[in-house]
């Protein structure tokens, strides 16, 4: 692993040379696995952006059990972190658990098996399978889609009723604007084409329905040179920390009992003309022999405790 200001310097030079590359970082930014596509071992494993479905057949037989927090233990962190918005230290904070699991699959089948916009295993320490794309870089055009907002797709009227619903709206655009102004910062001409559209997704339990947005701007023409910093500069990722960015992060290190680690880093690849990369969220590790799921979901003062404690439980599933 390098340390922060040797990662950056590591891509910006892979970029300069238009070397192809992998790497992935952890939440905060602070380290990150860097490696030429020629280089990268046989144990760290991704697969972005594929229509196929897991290797395995999808009836293959699995077991899969999960052990959540109750809501009694999820009850006071949940209250801290609204009391934190009420006083106005956050507008929105993205609060997250670590869950145990139970299967008869390990980390490599997982990842053989699971179907997922952004696919990744790093030896047998954790694999993820995320919906959610973290920055597109093509042409000089940088762009962004930051996920927020969760549903049962077999509710009557799903869509209507995330779309419409106020809590789920405040925490979408309060988003939408962090990652505006994030943007802002290494790009011009920020604009967002596409606000609130609706993807679905396939689990081993059920379909969710998740919302999503589009963000875009122009780069500088040399931009492969300046790789690191400009990834560096977005980090930690908006969607999966909150806003303001600095005191919310504190929020979530109070708030949150574990160390978050590489989840809800950021993963990508750099095919030596554009990137792409991802949000590491759908993610499980293990931890001394065992398996445990972090998932997590947006606070904001609108938020009902009920329905934040069902959402990081609906959110542990596998894509199958």
């Amino acid at each position: 692993m390098l340390i922060r200001q040797a990662a950056i310097t590591q891509m910006n030079n892979l970029g300069r040379a238009k070397t192809p590359f992998f790497f992935f970082t952890d939440f905060l930014g602070t380290k990150a696995f860097v490696k030429p596509l020629s280089e990268l071992p046989n144990d760290v494993e991704f697969t972005f952006r594929s229509e196929q479905s897991g290797n395995k057949d999808s009836q293959w037989p699995f077991s899969f059990q999960k052990y959540p927090i109750s809501f009694q233990e999820f009850l006071p962190a949940f209250n801290y972190v609204v009391n934190q918005i009420n006083i106005g230290n956050s507008y929105l904070v993205n609060l997250t658990f670590e869950t145990p699991i139970e299967t008869n699959l390990s980390i490599e089948e997982i990842y053989e098996m699971v179907s997922a916009k952004y696919k990744m295993r790093f030896q047998d320490q954790f694999v993820l399978f995320s919906p959610e794309t973290f920055i597109q870089i093509k042409e000089n055009r940088i762009y962004s889609y930051p996920m927020k907002g969760t549903i049962d797709a077999t509710i009557p009227d799903a869509e209507k009723i995330i779309l419409n619903d106020p809590k789920e709206t405040a925490e979408h655009v309060t988003i939408v604007d962090l990652i505006r102004n994030d943007l802002s910062q290494i790009a011009k001409r920020v604009t967002v084409p596409k606000f609130r559209f609706i993807s679905k997704i396939i689990t081993h339990e059920k379909s969710l329905f998740q919302v999503s947005s589009e963000i875009a701007g122009e780069l500088s023409e040399n931009w492969q040179s300046q790789l690191g910093d400009i990834l560096f500069k977005l980090l930690p990722a908006g969607s999966i920390s909150g806003a303001p960015k600095k005191e919310t992060i504190r929020i979530i290190t109070e708030a949150e009992n574990y160390d978050r680690n590489f989840y809800t880093g950021v993963c990508g690849v750099f095919d030596g003309e554009s990137l792409d990369s991802g949000v590491m969220i759908r993610f499980i590790e293990n931890k001394d022999g065992s398996l445990v799921y972090k998932s997590g979901g947006g606070t904001t003062s609108f938020s009902k405790a009920e329905s934040e404690y069902q959402e990081i439980i609906d959110k542990v599933y596998l894509p199958i």
